[in-house]
């Protein structure tokens, strides 16, 4: 064998063996995440079920502990979400190694004591430094810095979602948005790898439940459920744009801490389905059968004002997250909205859990304008892939209405502000 010859094969073994490092520890990461928020986030949402003084208490300790240990532990700078790695992928910028606790610990913290956002955006931004690191360790592996950080995210989506489709769409279409051999490679080892962890530890779908089959009396209703997505998605992204923005108190910090917790704990204690990222008010639709009366649908209404408004409150309060979480929150309420309010008032003969599913992809697809990612996202989910054909319609459509209404998500608004497209 030439010189050559053994230069390429030793580059390839090291991408190969980085590749499955990089997604083994991101998918680990991600599992361990997954399973510590999901288990205390249950254990005291019940708490709080019985002992309601604890709704007052749970924001202000979650909210005050985060604000602590940014001061004194992470250097006093605030997480910024998704928008550090896109910064970190589009300059020679790092993510430094303490980004690595600091999102796991915060996202876990926020969302256990009520924060009404999720762990995912914790999820990206932790699993990016990793790979970041990796590509740190070797000067070879540095000019691969954005495709190890790709990678780790793929891997950590993979496990939140149970769906490595989901990790490799969500590092293309919102993270790298390019494509080469040592991306695919590199992501398709890491997600792999991922993916095997999913199966040692036997993982279910978060939501398990037996989708029905759809029919085609219903594609009118999909396309109403469409177009209100991308509206919704819209109104999703300007809420938290907004309140984030312009929340009143700005000069004291520990005194918008105070308020941020003091609104949370007020809208939990009227709405208890808002309490951390959910998804027990989604699991709680999927397992009841809630006769529709009036009051229900007014629920389901002001759930759908308020979860962005709380998502906001919670990222302007320090809390980490992002609008993963609140989409698919909102998707499965809107969906379910739409499909009962078509059944008691047209007549209609629509499956609820099936507008759930499509409620969740199209919004996620108007809020991120990802449609490949909320579609294999959904489905990973629910661990069913009954609806992906009006999915892969119906997401691409919202993302476009959505986009011609307001091109801009959370996650490249900066895009704006600097003045680019």
């Amino acid at each position: 064998m030439t010189s050559k010859n053994k230069y390429y094969s030793s580059k390839w073994a090291t991408i190969l063996f980085t590749s499955a490092l990089v997604g083994f520890l991101s998918g680990f990461t991600g599992l361990i995440l997954k399973h510590l928020t999901e288990n205390f986030e249950d254990r005291f949402f019940l708490k709080t079920q019985d002992n309601n003084y604890l709704i007052a208490l749970f924001p202000i300790l979650g909210l005050s502990v985060i604000f602590i240990l940014r001061k004194f532990l992470f250097k006093n700078k605030e997480n910024k979400g998704i928008r550090e790695v896109l910064d970190a992928t589009s300059s020679a910028k790092k993510l430094p190694l303490y980004k690595i606790p600091s999102h796991f610990i915060n996202g876990f913290i926020t969302v256990i004591f009520g924060g009404s956002t999720g762990i995912e955006v914790s999820t990206v931004v932790s699993t990016a430094a990793i790979g970041g690191v990796v590509a740190r360790k070797r000067h070879f592996l540095k000019k691969y810095k954005n495709e190890w950080m790709g990678a780790a995210i793929a891997a950590g989506i993979t496990v939140l979602f149970h769906s490595p489709l989901a990790g490799l769409f969500f590092s293309y279409e919102n993270i790298l948005k390019r494509r080469s051999k040592i991306i695919i490679v590199t992501h398709l080892v890491s997600v792999t790898v991922a993916w095997g962890m999913l199966f040692i530890v036997d993982e279910p779908p978060l939501f398990q439940t037996q989708l029905q089959g759809w029919k085609y009396e219903a594609i009118p209703y999909f396309l109403i459920l469409s177009i209100v997505a991308s509206v919704y998605g819209v109104y999703l992204t300007q809420s938290v744009l907004l309140i984030k923005s312009r929340f009143p108190i700005k000069k004291s910090p520990y005194l918008n801490v105070v308020l941020c917790a003091a609104c949370l704990s007020l809208f939990i204690w009227l709405f208890p389905e808002l309490y951390g990222d959910g998804y027990h008010a989604i699991k709680n639709q999927l397992s009841s059968s809630t006769v529709s009366t009036g009051w229900v649908f007014l629920n389901m209404v002001l759930l759908l004002f308020l979860k962005p408004i709380m998502a906001a409150i919670t990222l302007k309060g320090g809390g980490d997250g992002g609008v993963f979480a609140p989409s698919i929150f909102a998707g499965a309420f809107l969906g379910l909205l739409i499909a009962n309010l078509a059944n008691t008032f047209a007549g209609a003969s629509l499956i609820p859990i099936n507008f759930m599913v499509l409620g969740i992809a199209l919004v996620l697809s108007a809020s991120l304008h990802a449609p490949f990612t909320a579609v294999f996202l959904v489905c990973g989910l629910f661990g069913d892939y009954t609806l992906w054909m009006p999915l892969l319609i119906l997401a691409p459509l919202t993302k476009w209405i959505s986009s011609k209404i307001y091109p801009y998500t959370v996650y490249n608004i900066h895009l704006k502000t600097a003045g680019l497209k």
